[in-house]
């Protein structure tokens, strides 16, 4: 496309999406291998179901503050790359470009890698296959995804929308199977797990959270396809806090049938939980749990193709502004899409295979995007006070109450996880302070302005 083509707000790409089918990205960015896999790691420090439960609402909390905030940034400025955005806007480009960075060294590949190792563990269970067996199908189901993003976004959203509308009704019949099948001694037992006390509660809360939040995240990343969502005053904001309460909503039914059937001390143990968990039921457990299995290739095939959807809009953002190298502001003349910037997300997604584990992995991508919602949301304070001119069709919900409490959340959970984690944290961390560095060499190298640019009507 040529410069004329940009929108209102700068952007090139065509907007597709309406709010039904953004919802649904987004729901399908949020709902993958969290679900299925992440709940072991909130009950092994907890133990009890009752602090399991309130975890994973508490998480849903943090969900919805950090959409309710974020949604003021998106609608504002939507153009493809949300984060990537509001940090040049708010902080300016070193801080973005040090985004881009971790997003393309740790976020978005570590990401990807880790649904691949899901899909190809719960295929395993309909194909037994050895460890590199199952890291070849995980790179054939990489460049799949990788393949179909390339190929169109429009037929790409469909996809993903139909595999949403699948694994959301099929969590509903999960836990309804559950609740109405399920005998025994569980029913929200604690079983022989150690239940943390006193003041040990904030640390063990605090470790469980990030846990959680690893199957909350996507609760922003309505931001990273805002430039492709067709009336983004309206439908951005409204997208992306219906997918926060509906997946805030099915966790906590979801959870609880789990704990219903399985002990704490044993869904701490568990790292298939919904396959465990429908295997308990008489007389269905074998049918079930493969239902189950396949439930979870469906949603991990599309969150992967959610992720490579939307990812890649940042170093097409980041192209765009000269922070990055320009073939990755190219457009398929013929498919209307980013295509370098996805083959390149792609091709790093498969180099994070090797040696991965999933927890490894989520783990990583965390601690990567943490820092960066904290200073997002905190650019909303910075966003109010030097550009009272911006449009805001609409306005954070419970300013500046619920943002300086995110803020707070985000900072805690970040300090915890380096205590937890001082390996993956130093690594991750390292990353975005090296991105720093880089940045004013990147500049001096490339010649280019890249300074920040509003993303607003460009003049003739």
């Amino acid at each position: 496309m040529a410069e004329r083509d940009r929108d209102q707000w700068g952007e090139r790409l065509e907007r597709r999406f309406g709010i039904g089918t953004a919802t649904s990205v987004i729901i399908g960015l949020t709902i993958g291998t969290g679900i299925f896999a992440s709940p072991a790691g909130v009950a092994q420090p907890l133990g009890s179901p009752g602090l399991i439960l309130l975890a994973w609402g508490l998480g849903g909390a943090i969900a919805i503050a950090g959409a309710l905030s974020l949604a003021e940034l998106a609608a504002a400025l939507p153009r493809s790359g949300g984060y990537f955005n509001y940090l040049v806007e708010a902080w300016g480009p070193a801080p973005a470009f040090a985004y881009g960075w971790v997003e393309l060294f740790v976020i978005a590949p570590a990401t990807l890698s880790a649904c691949a190792i899901i899909f190809a563990q719960y295929l395993a269970w309909f194909i037994p296959m050895g460890h590199g067996a199952e890291t070849a199908v995980a790179a054939i189901i990489l460049l799949f995804v990788t393949t179909v993003a390339w190929l169109g976004t429009g037929a790409a959203g469909l996809v993903v929308a139909i595999a949403t509308t699948a694994k959301y009704a099929g969590l509903i019949v999960l836990a309804l199977l559950i609740f109405a099948l399920g005998s025994g001694s569980a029913h929200m037992s604690a079983g022989h797990a150690a239940v943390p006390s006193g003041m040990k509660v904030i640390p063990a809360m605090l470790t469980a959270l990030f846990a959680a939040l690893f199957t909350y995240d996507g609760w922003g990343d309505g931001a990273r396809i805002a430039g492709e969502i067709r009336d983004p005053a309206r439908n951005v904001p409204r997208s992306m806090l219906l997918a926060v309460a509906l997946v805030t909503a099915i966790y906590l039914v979801v959870n609880a049938a789990y704990l219903f059937v399985l002990p704490a001390d044993v869904l701490a143990k568990s790292p298939l939980v919904a396959a465990d968990a429908v295997s308990r039921l008489p007389g269905v457990g074998r049918i079930a749990a493969g239902l189950v299995s396949a439930l979870v290739v469906v949603s991990v095939f599309g969150v992967m193709l959610a992720c490579a959807v939307a990812y890649p809009r940042t170093q097409f953002a980041m192209a765009e502004r000269g922070l990055f190298p320009a073939a990755a502001a190219r457009i398929s003349p013929r498919f209307g899409t980013p295509s370098v910037a996805i083959w390149i997300v792609g091709a790093m997604s498969l180099l994070f295979l090797v040696g991965g584990t999933f927890q490894r992995l989520a783990n990583r991508m965390l601690l990567g995007l943490w820092p960066f919602y904290v200073l997002c949301v905190m650019g909303i304070f910075i966003l109010r006070r030097t550009r009272p001119e911006l449009p805001r069709p609409y306005r954070a919900w419970g300013y500046p109450v619920v943002q300086a409490l995110f803020v707070i959340a985000g900072l805690a959970l970040m300090i915890n996880a380096s205590v937890d984690d001082p390996v993956n944290a130093g690594v991750t961390f390292g990353l975005a302070a090296l991105g720093m560095v880089v940045y004013p060499v990147w500049r001096r190298a490339a010649g280019a302005d890249a300074r920040p640019r509003a993303p607003r009507a460009l003049d003739g």
